[in-house]
């Protein structure tokens, strides 16, 4: 595909090394040292406004911007004929992705949203045995999911609220949600709670949600930016075992999913271990899956529906705490 980058910087640099051996004709960014640096690393043309960019003859677009420019660069691009590889959320709030859900329909266009965490490895495996039935009809989740944060972090562009649309919550809050519901279906919120521990601003810096489903399916998740060790844990119940997936390969440790398959007697599982001591390749994979939509041959894994169903619970999550 012919390909257009809009926002060149860390998300930006990935999302065009997972497009390699496809064609990237221009990047853009309002920065001159990020759109020069990866115009020279793609072979493209450089460019700082967003609107030339979407004239440029392409195929699809990729957006990587702070949260307060992608849905309305993703509905512009779609108006523009173009497909659209977005990153998450997608946008703030769910009314402003409400246009893009309409301007997709309206021009057959595939929107799909960056939610690369389904496409690491462990967790990946842990939805087919799930959908297999391994471990029986599945009851409840738990999900932690945390950094640190680093030295100036309260003086990056995540703690402008007007930019992000909020703090932990929409930021590694947003995956937490999505894993949650691709496993569990449509979720809504019971309980949420956004305090701000350590990191002084305008957001939250930890958030506790509790989400609720069809046949009393729950999901309790936490996301920490105070959390001084990077933690990912993601564990999936049903009747007759458990999944667990630890670490997502980095700082968060060598990703492993391990099966506890409950035995007619009861006492100590069955368990079966598998590790992935492997470079990340969620955000090739995703982009591959990208490929196969756009060509139709698959279903995008993660598109702008949910994206707004997940801000739809960020939104009532927000509502709450503002009460």
């Amino acid at each position: 595909m012919r390909l257009v980058i809009i926002g060149c910087g860390f998300i930006g640099s990935k999302r065009a090394a997972a497009a390699a051996g496809h064609d990237i004709v221009a990047v853009c960014d309002p920065a001159p040292e990020p759109r020069a640096r990866l115009a020279q690393q793609s072979g493209a043309r450089a460019m700082a406004d967003w609107r030339e960019a979407l004239a440029v003859d392409a195929d699809a677009v990729v957006i990587a911007t702070p949260h307060d420019q992608l849905a309305h660069i993703a509905l512009a691009a779609v108006e523009a004929g173009r497909h659209v590889l977005v990153e998450k959320p997608a946008g703030r709030r769910p009314a402003e992705l409400a246009p893009l859900v309409a301007a997709a329909a309206r021009h057959k266009r595939i929107v799909k949203v960056g939610f690369n965490h389904r496409f690491h490895p462990a967790i990946a495996r842990a939805k087919s045995l799930a959908e297999e039935g391994s471990i029986g009809p599945l009851m409840f989740i738990r999900g932690r999911y945390g950094h640190g944060g680093r030295p100036g972090y309260e003086k990056e562009w995540r703690f402008n609220a007007g930019m992000s649309g909020g703090g932990e919550l929409i930021d590694q809050g947003s995956h937490l949600i999505d894993l949650a519901r691709w496993f569990l279906g449509d979720l809504t919120l019971a309980y949420g709670f956004l305090p701000t521990y350590f990191w002084p601003g305008q957001v939250e810096d930890n958030c506790f949600l509790a989400l609720t489903g069809q046949q009393n399916r729950m999901a309790w998740l936490h996301a920490s930016w105070t959390e001084w060790k990077n933690l990912f844990a993601f564990e999936i119940m049903g009747r007759d075992g458990k999944l667990t997936i630890d670490g997502i390969g980095g700082s968060y440790g060598t990703e492993r999913l391990t099966l506890h398959r409950m035995l007619p007697q009861m006492g100590p599982p069955e368990t079966t271990i598998w590790e992935f001591p492997f470079p990340d390749r969620s955000f090739v994979d995703e982009f591959e899956n990208f490929v196969a939509a756009v060509e139709g041959r698959a279903a995008p894994i993660g598109d702008v529906h949910d994206a707004y169903a997940n801000l739809t619970i960020v939104q009532a999550a927000y509502d709450k705490a503002r009460s």
